[in-house]
This record gives structure tokens, C-alpha cells and sequence, in this order.
């Protein structure tokens, strides 16, 4: 079915395509005072639901020229669909945190023999870390980046949000990066401003800092920056209305969140009892949003209960037409089955970094696996460097596997029956479709073929199409729940090898929608929070202790919009 070999240009929502012009309701060079009632009603709701102007610019950015592809990197599949696929992680810990333990060259050299194309440091925002840390760090990874050549490297910071979570802030390598990251810290890190509580003050704080980041590329300081809130649900204290202030506070930085957490090694079995997979064993507290469920303190298959949950908190962004992109990390601290420990001397608050490490006792009881070794974020970049990964991630073109579930992903959105060459608009994009005409999803997959690091070759058991109509912004910014998002399609996977392909079709184009796709080894499952009709088998709770990530794999893509005209 379907075999399309998509283009790499994006069918934005202020481009024409080769068989339809551009009706008035779209082109923004015609003014709103001359379209007819009809037409003026229906732009207002698109540019209402962040399906025109604004919205749609952060959905499908147009990349700039891209560099010449360099020979550098793994590029997986590349050239799949006309980008080159890179595999990254970007929330990974070194000696610079206070509670890492790895060198620097230590994790790009691990990430690089795992499979990555691309990493960012992201040690923990704090006291000794803003005042020493973000410049001791850099020229271990300056280093890094020059023993390593096929390997891009960023550096970043975990920001202690105020009021909230964890997030990844990181920055395009230049020489202002420091300088950058270190205003940025030392102005607006929750720990260093004591602003960790819940307080409209706080809030603000946050939204000031984002703010700030994206006006020192308007600046033309750094050619990037980058935000994407960590293990969300993990203690309740990400509300959803703080999740929507820093997306909209400047979406080209704030661009979405870890669909699945870090420390997937601490859900194994272990004599000790073992720990929650993604240490998501919290309980609310005072500062917990009190609307969510007990439900969303616990991973879903290993994914955060925000990504796993059909009709959930994502689908409720996704259906206000808000682009908000998953990802899935490492969140490397400590890793499991390593032979290493922290070296004699340490005293982290007069270093700002922990002494390097030495051979000690296997860790057991570790929690984290090396970036690359169990999670994966696939962008699809048009280059391999730094600049064209940053693109991909804003642009959303990515989908995440554990476990090395598939080898390779590409879907496209399209006109029913349209096999032209690299036709179709891809993950992240906005599809503008004729009125009426019949819309559908190609979803080709290559499936693994080696084994994965804990030497087997998955094997993908179904794919799941879920797709729900975008209804504009929310009354209430504190809603978490899409109603009309649901499970519409669900294909079984007879084939243990190369590549299968499904199609699934959408019928006449309405109203605006959006669709996105999930793959499964299905060992695990269970219906979704939201009832059997709408996620008859999704990801099941993950219980504690009793949680082998090896077997229950899952991959997530992000979406695609289509928009009638």
C-alpha cells in the first residue's frame, strides 16, 4: 500500500501547492475587510484555533537554505523521506551536576556507540552551577565535539522552572553560549531565584525567562534556543495552564515536552523491590495541580501519563492547534549495570563538579541507561548539523522509540490516491486539502532487523491511528481532556521483517483535524483512561518494581493537521 517517496517541502498554510490556488480565506495578502462574511468567519476561527498566521508558522516552519550535507554522523535511513533521520537525546547529566557522576566525553562517547547523531548536556540548574558550572562544562564539551566529529553536541541546562517542573533549555553552539546560558540561569532558574512555589509571581518568572531566550536569537546572540518541559506529569506541578503560557510566550522555543520520561531502568524487577519506571512513584502535594488524576503520577507504558492517555492533556493542545512536540531521553544520572563510581575528593559546592570517576561495583540498582541504549528522538533534518536539528525539533518532524522498537518511520498526509513522488506533508506540517476531497494517511515503517541492546529484535505487533477535530482554544486553560480524540484505525503486523506499509483513509475533508500514530510490540495493554471506545488497547499502568522496559515497547509519532479550504 502506498509506497510514496515524499519531498522535503512543506505544504504551509501560507504556500500554494501544484493542483489548487490559494483561496482568499488563506492568503494573508488579502485583508479581512475584503473577504466575504463567509470567508472572514472562517479565517477568524482558523486563526483562532493556531491554524493561520502564528500558529501555523510554529507548526510548519520553513527551514532556511540548509548547509551541504556533510559525511558525518550514523543518519539513520537517511534520505527517508527526504530527510536524514538523527537520533538524539536531550536531557542528559554529567560531573557537573550535584548528582551526576559522568565525565563529559564519558556520555557523547557512550551516545555516539549507541547510535546517536546528536546530544545535549543539560546538567541541573542551581546555586554552584550558575555561578561556576555553565563554564566549566564548556570546554569539556568543546573538547567532546572535536574528538567527535560525527556527533553534534549542544550544551544546555535542566532549568528548575519557576512554579513548575524540570525543562531542557539549550542553545545553538556559538560564542555567546555561555554567556547566554549563564544570564539566563543566573535571572530566571527557579532554585537560584528561590521561586519554586506555585505563586502568579513565579508563574510570570517562568514565562519572562522563555521570553528572554527567544529574544537573545532576535538579537542574533545565539542562532538558536530551545524549551522542552521534562518528565511533565511526574509530580503533578506542571497545570495545564502553565503548559499553555509557555508555549504561547514564544513558540518557536517552547516547543514541547518529554512524552516519555528518563530512568526507565528503575521500573526492573529487583530483589530490593525496585522503584517506578521514570521514578514516577509521586503522590500529589500542596503544590500539585489539583485537577489531575492519581492515574498521572504513574508512567503508561513507559510514557508520560500526558502522551499516553487518548483524549488527554496532548490531544487537548493538539486540538486547539497548538503545536507541541514529544520527545523521549535519557535522563542520564547513573546508569544501570555500569562499573564506576565518583571519585576520592569531591566536594561539589567549592568545584562545581564532581571528581571524575573510577572503577567500582556493578550498579544494580541504578535507574538510567546510556543515551541511545533504550530511548531515541528521531528529527528529520535536510543537513547534519547542529542548526538543521534545532529546525527538525521546532518543526516537529519527530517521532521517539524505546528499546529500538523500528528501525525507521515515515508518514505523510495526502490526497486520496496522490502517489506522485515526494508528495505528502510530513510530521509537524499542516495539510491544506480541497474542500470535500478525500483525505488519507500513508504510514510506511521499516521494521528492525538487529538486535537491540538487550540483544533481541523487537518485533512491532500493531499500529494505531488516533485522531481527533481541532475545536479552537479552550475556555478554561486549564482543561486536560479532547473528547472527540479517539483510536479511528488499528493495524495488525503480520511481518517480522523489512518493510510494511498501511494506508487508512479519513473520507471527505470537513472540518480541521489532526491525526497521530503510535506502534506497539503489543505485550502490554489496556484499555485507555478515557474508555475501551476510544483507546480499546492502549499502554498499560506501569507498576512499580514490577516494570521490565524490554518488554513493553512502544513508538510515538508526532502529529499532522489538515486543514480543509
Amino acid at each position: 500500500m502506498g509506497h510514496g517517496h515524499p519531498h522535503p517541502h512543506h505544504h504551509d498554510l501560507d504556500q500554494g501547492t501544484a493542483d489548487a490556488d490559494v483561496p482568499p480565506v488563506l492568503d494573508l495578502s488579502v485583508p479581512d475587510a475584503e473577504l466575504s462574511p463567509a470567508d472572514a468567519s472562517r479565517r477568524g476561527f482558523l486563526r483562532r484555533a493556531g491554524l493561520l498566521g502564528a500558529g501555523a508558522a510554529a507548526a510548519t516552519s520553513v527551514l532556511a537554505a540548509p548547509d551541504a550535507a556533510r559525511a558525518h554522523g550514523h543518519g539513520h535511513h537517511g534520505g527517508r523521506g527526504g530527510y536524514r533521520w538523527l537520533a538524539g537525546d536531550h536531557h542528559i547529566h554529567t560531573q557537573y551536576s550535584s548528582d551526576g557522576q559522568y565525565r563529559v566525553i564519558d556520555q557523547a562517547r557512550h551516545a555516539h556507540a549507541y547510535g546517536l547523531d546528536w546530544m545535549v548536556i543539560t546538567d541541573h540548574g542551581g546555586a554552584a552551577h550558575a555561578r561556576i558550572g555553565v563554564e566549566k562544562v564548556n570546554p569539556d564539551i568543546r573538547a567532546a565535539r572535536d574528538e567527535l566529529r560525527g556527533l553534534l553536541i549542544y550544551q544546555g541546562l535542566e532549568w528548575n522552572i519557576p512554579a513548575a517542573e524540570h525543562a531542557t533549555v539549550f542553545v545553538h553552539p556559538g560564542r555567546n553560549e555561555v554567556a547566554v546560558l549563564k544570564e539566563f540561569e543566573n535571572a530566571y532558574d527557579g532554585s537560584v531565584k528561590g521561586a519554586g512555589d506555585s505563586t502568579p509571581a513565579n508563574e510570570a518568572l517562568a514565562i519572562a525567562g522563555i521570553k528572554f531566550l527567544g529574544e537573545q536569537v532576535r538579537r542574533r546572540r545565539v542562532e538558536g534556543a530551545l524549551f522542552l518541559a521534562n518528565h511533565p506529569a511526574r509530580r503533578g506541578i506542571d497545570s495545564p495552564h502553565e503548559i499553555r503560557a509557555w508555549r504561547d510566550a514564544d513558540p518557536s522555543v517552547a516547543i514541547g515536552m518529554e512524552g516519555a520520561p528518563g530512568h526507565q531502568a528503575a521500573g526492573l524487577p529487583r530483589p530490593t523491590g525496585g522503584r517506578a519506571r521514570g521514578y514516577y512513584d509521586n503522590n500529589p502535594s500542596p503544590g500539585s495541580f489539583p485537577g489531575y488524576p492519581l492515574e498521572s503520577y504513574r508512567t503508561w507504558g513507559g510514557f508520560d501519563w500526558m502522551t499516553a492517555t487518548v483524549g488527554g492533556l496532548w490531544d487537548s493542545l493538539l486540538a486547539e492547534g497548538k503545536p507541541w512536540w514529544i520527545s523521549a531521553n535519557s535522563d542520564s544520572h547513573v546508569n544501570h549495570l555500569d562499573t564506576s563510581r565518583r571519585g576520592p575528593g569531591t566536594d561539589f559546592e567549592r568545584d562545581g563538579r564532581h571528581a571524575d570517576p573510577v572503577y567500582g561495583p556493578v550498579l544494580t540498582d541504578a535507574g538510567d541507561y546510556w543515551p541511545g541504549q533504550y530511548s531515541r528522538t528521531h528529527v528529520g533534518a535536510t543537513s547534519f548539523d547542529h542548526r538543521a536539528v534545532m529546525d527538525g525539533l521546532r518543526a516537529g518532524r519527530v517521532w521517539v522509540d524505546h528499546g529500538g522498537l523500528i528501525g525507521g518511520l515515515d508518514v505523510r498526509a495526502r490526497h486520496e490516491g496522490d502517489r506522485r513522488g515526494h508528495s505528502g506533508t510530513p510530521l509537524g506540517g499542516v495539510m491544506r486539502a480541497r474542500r470535500g476531497a478525500k483525505v488519507e494517511v500513508t504510514i510506511d515503517i521499516d521494521l528492525a532487523t538487529t538486535p537491540n541492546w538487550s540483544q533481541f529484535v523487537p518485533r512491532l505487533a500493531r499500529v494505531d491511528v488516533i485522531a481527533g477535530q481541532v475545536t479552537g482554544p479552550v475556555a478554561d486553560r486549564d482543561t486536560f481532556t479532547a473528547p472527540t480524540a479517539r483510536v479511528v484505525k488499528s493495524f495488525e503486523v503480520g511481518e517480522a521483517t523489512g518493510r510494511v506499509s498501511f494506508t487508512y483513509s479519513f473520507g471527505r475533508a470537513g472540518e480541521p483535524f489532526y491525526f497521530r500514530i503510535r506502534g506497539t510490540d503489543g505485550k502490554r495493554g489496556a484499555p485507555g483512561l478515557m474508555g475501551a471506545a476510544v483507546d480499546p488497547a492502549g499502554p498499560a499502568l506501569d507498576v512499580a518494581g514490577a516494570a521490565d522496559p524490554w518488554e513493553d515497547l512502544w513508538f510515538y509519532a508526532n502529529p499532522i493537521w489538515v486543514l480543509p479550504s
